[in-house]
């Protein structure tokens, strides 16, 4: 009878939710109802988890600065939080909606989420990070626009379209989630589906977007898938890359794009073709079988079907690493502030500390895990964020018990509890993935963008380094790193929270392949970090305990 009442009470407020501007940076509000439904993204009907009836759900269509408050009601059987990939929330990770640093909303209840996209634009989206969910759908993009008087570096576009690419399982999310604790692997996906649906290829299919003869359009591509990287590609239409993670990119146009799990591309595509219907296809890439998928494109007033003559996705992981490095950062063009991005000399700055981590995989009681540096994470009851504010931190996690520059023991012993480095405030910190395992790895961090200025084969040593991009690598939030490879990032860790380091491959980030970065304000100012909210949930060891008052105050 509760889930009727909320339910009732969501339809009733999303009815009634409004737009409000005020003088200061204006505020948008959304009321998300999150419920299972039926969908079928593969042809068969099976449980898939909807927000406001849609799957995949609402885009939001923000601009850089603006107040995005959504009030989430969850009317699952289960806990449920979403994560805003890619999205920094600064001095403010109580948003970032991690395991770590928020409590779940349990089933029947509501949380009203409250971020600003802080100096940010670009192409992203938003998931659930709660058990297996984003197996079952519940994901969304997520666009930061530049604000009006800031340049971008290409013409406005006729329109704005968001392809969300990804992997699917015909297995339920409970069924994945149960062979995973069961200690199995979870296989191959099912299929491929392009905004929640897979394209029969026949011809009959709804077209997924309309171009306008001789016009342009923004085409956002985000791989939101579970495990597999993808390649992109349009029937005879070349795609100019502009932006990638919320960084402008020096433009070159692919005849395909490989995205990897978590990451976003923002492109341009002219509509220059003669008017008909064209195929945009998604294939896997890396796996022993091509999965393939298609989505229709509709030219207005076009006549004739779309080719069944698919373009070829490319073959092996040399060709996908030529193409990241062709990417390059524009050095000249604003992103959401007026000044250019190549005003940031990254490569100048002295390295304070390197971090290594190195991905393996074993079995514990002869269950699967995955570790970094030999810990595979487990999420203690009481968030990570909440001990270290309520000064628990002793009865939940330990800080730093793995070690920089790990020995292969180390490696090889793997076991299971809370994985947390202590980094210091403002340092710049080298990170380097290395990746000894067959198959493609992808990396995220929460709360900051960093800059990718390697990928190579091999192990990584410091002599390494003279092979770093230190002028125009892209300042971004994900990277691959391909088998017996390494990659290396370098950033400032200056936003102050509990920030998530993951695998993006859900599988294994849920069997324990991620960790959490503690950067502490030394002076526990609001400066650098902003009390924890009066409206945050509490539970574990916290649950009823009064919060501190105002721990973080000073300058």
């Amino acid at each position: 009878m509760r889930g009727v009442k909320l339910l009732a009470a969501c339809l009733y407020l999303a009815a009634a939710a409004t737009v409000v501007v005020r003088a200061e940076d204006p505020y948008f509000h959304h009321v998300w109802n999150v419920t299972y439904g039926t969908a079928s993204p593969l042809g068969v009907p099976q449980q898939v988890i909807l927000i406001n009836g849609q799957f995949p759900g609402p885009n939001i269509n923000s601009t850089s600065n603006n107040n995005v408050i959504i009030n989430v009601f969850n009317n699952l059987d289960e806990p449920f939080l979403l994560t805003w990939n890619g999205i920094q929330h600064r001095k403010n990770c109580w948003q970032d909606g991690t395991q770590g640093t928020m409590c779940p909303i349990m089933p029947g209840t509501n949380y009203t989420y409250h971020f600003q996209p802080k100096d940010q634009i670009g192409s992203y989206f938003y998931y659930p990070t709660t058990g297996m969910h984003r197996a079952a759908g519940g994901y969304g993009g997520l666009r930061v626009n530049s604000r009006l008087l800031i340049p971008v570096p290409y013409a406005d576009p006729e329109d704005d379209y968001t392809v969300l690419i990804g992997d699917w399982f015909t297995k339920s999310h409970t069924q994945v989630k149960k062979f995973l604790d069961g200690g199995r692997t979870i296989g191959r996906p099912d299929g491929i589906v392009i905004n929640g649906k897979s394209g029969k290829g026949d011809g009959s299919d709804a077209p997924l977007f309309t171009l306008k003869p001789g016009k342009t359009y923004r085409v956002r591509i985000c791989n939101v898938g579970i495990k597999t990287s993808l390649n992109f590609r349009i029937q005879n239409h070349k795609m100019k890359l502009v932006e990638m993670e919320g960084s402008h990119v020096l433009q070159n146009d692919y005849d395909s794009l490989d995205v990897h799990v978590g990451q976003c591309y923002g492109t341009i595509v002219s509509a220059n073709q003669e008017p008909k219907d064209y195929y945009m296809v998604a294939s896997s890439r890396f796996l022993k079988k091509v999965i393939t998928t298609t989505g229709l494109l509709r030219y207005e007033g076009g006549k004739g079907p779309a080719s069944s003559q698919l373009p070829a996705g490319p073959v092996g992981w040399a060709w996908s690493l030529n193409q990241f490095r062709s990417f390059r950062w524009n050095l000249t063009a604003s992103a959401a502030r007026p000044n250019p991005q190549g005003s940031y000399h990254y490569g100048k700055i002295n390295i304070t500390r390197t971090i290594k981590l190195v991905n393996t995989q074993g079995k514990i009681d002869g269950k699967l895990r995955y570790a970094l540096n030999g810990v595979s994470h487990t999420e203690p009851e009481t968030p990570l964020k909440l001990a270290e504010y309520f000064g628990i931190t002793d009865k939940v996690f330990k800080y730093d018990i793995i070690t920089d520059n790990p020995t292969p023991e180390q490696i090889k012993n793997i076991k299971i509890e809370p994985n947390v480095l202590n980094i210091t405030h403002r340092t710049f910190v080298e990170v380097v993935f290395e990746n000894h395992e067959k198959s493609v790895q992808s990396w995220h961090l929460d709360g900051y963008s960093f800059f990718a200025v390697a990928v190579e084969p091999g192990t990584w040593t410091p002599e390494k380094r003279k092979n770093y991009n230190l002028l125009d690598a892209v300042s971004r939030h994900t990277v691959q790193v391909y088998p017996k490879c390494w990659a290396a990032i370098l950033l400032t860790f200056d936003n102050c929270g509990m920030w998530n380091i993951r695998s993006e491959n859900s599988e294994r980030r849920y069997l324990g392949q991620q960790l959490y970065a503690s950067i502490l304000s030394p002076e526990k100012s609001l400066r650098d970090e902003y009390n924890m909210p009066e409206t945050s949930l509490q539970c574990g060891l916290v649950k009823n305990t009064p919060k501190p008052v105002n721990p973080y105050a000073g300058a």
